[in-house]
């Protein structure tokens, strides 16, 4: 067992209290890993902020790395010190989705916690990872070994952002060269699914969002037009810059009005790519028999469908190539004591993506 400093939340909507947690040993098919740095998600926000219920006391984050520390029997492929990623995939690796390759879709319920508090009470392992701590306990399912060369705030990222945006256009969509791109939000997952949509050979990427700004930082990420959502029909300015509608909507953010006005975007047979998710019981309205007289359709993405052990090690040799921007999408690196104050510029809506260092 370890005593570890962690940011637990004990109600919904509340600052986070900096506390000391137990943490088990690593069981069979577990390792210990020693967070060096864990970004902050809107997920996690969310989930803190109650838009998705859940059970507390909790400790969130979920976008982490750092360095092997322990290892329980039958882990192979690792061993104390190596540098790795740890993702919220837990996958079982034996179920019908997990065994035709989707991991992301793991069907077994294989949640536990090894965390308990000062009172020995149970704390949520949120979101299977619990990376807003300095030491986490996980499945090996979850963890993805790294080249010593990766910085660990930008391999932090992988863990979600830039899987969940990239993944989205080369899984999800199955984007081909050539094809045009539309991606609502221009956060940090949109900014990955721009990325993505360069990578993969779009030919025109046009962003959408409500800040000048954010457009601005599309464009660096390789958006090749940048629309305002707040103008009026704004799928008609998008649709001027492509010269057609979309091959495929990309929406990266929460908001129902983005959600309602995706299909307008579309090109005939083109879709719309859901990868925001909006609080629990929000609803959103489409005209159906649109979508069906014109060969459309609509696809939800969790994670980006990735396969970890397949696509990290790809995006982190694309970074090391200098062909995936990372370091660029940090905003801002923070002590643990701070995370309340990260937290709040992040609902701000103008930082990329700040990280939570350790050590």
């Amino acid at each position: 067992m370890s005593q570890v400093k962690a940011a637990v939340c004990r109600e919904f909507g509340a600052p986070l209290t900096i506390e000391t947690v137990t943490l088990a040993a690593p069981n069979a098919g577990e390792v210990e890993v020693t967070l060096a740095a864990c970004a902050i998600c809107h997920s996690d926000i969310t989930y803190m902020g109650g838009g998705w219920g859940g059970t507390l006391p909790a400790i969130y984050g979920h976008e982490a790395a750092g360095h092997v520390s322990a290892v329980g029997d039958g882990v192979r492929g690792l061993a104390v010190g190596d540098p790795v990623v740890v993702t919220l995939i837990r996958s079982c690796g034996t179920c019908p989705s997990c065994a035709s390759g989707a991991p992301v879709a793991c069907e077994s319920d294989v949640a536990t916690s090894p965390i308990t508090d000062a009172s020995g009470a149970p704390v949520v392992q949120a979101m299977n990872t619990g990376g807003f701590a300095e030491k986490v306990v996980v499945s090996q399912s979850q963890v993805v070994k790294l080249s010593a060369g990766i910085p660990m705030e930008a391999a932090s990222l992988l863990a979600c952002g830039v899987i969940t945006g990239v993944g989205a256009v080369v899984n999800a969509a199955g984007l081909r060269a050539g094809q045009d791109v539309v991606v609502i939000g221009a956060g940090g997952v949109g900014l990955n699914a721009i990325q993505g949509a360069r990578i993969a050979g779009a030919r025109r990427i046009v962003a959408v969002d409500m800040s000048e700004e954010k457009l601005a930082i599309a464009r660096e990420f390789g958006a090749t037009d940048g629309v305002l959502g707040t103008v009026e029909k704004p799928w008609q300015a998008a649709k001027e810059a492509m010269g057609r509608g979309a091959d495929a909507v990309f929406v990266t953010v929460g908001a129902i009005p983005a959600y309602d006005a995706a299909p307008k975007y579309l090109a005939n047979k083109g879709k719309v790519i859901m990868v925001g998710m909006p609080h629990s019981g929000a609803m959103s309205t489409y005209e159906p028999v649109m979508l069906a007289a014109t060969g459309q359709g609509m696809v939800g993405s969790k994670m980006g469908d990735v396969v970890i052990a397949r696509d990290i090690p790809w995006m982190v040799d694309l970074y090391e190539q200098g062909r995936l921007k990372l370091d660029e999408l940090i905003s801002g690196r923070w002590r643990l004591d701070q995370i309340n104050e990260a937290i709040a510029d992040t609902k701000t809506g103008s930082a990329k993506r700040n990280v939570i260092v350790f050590g």
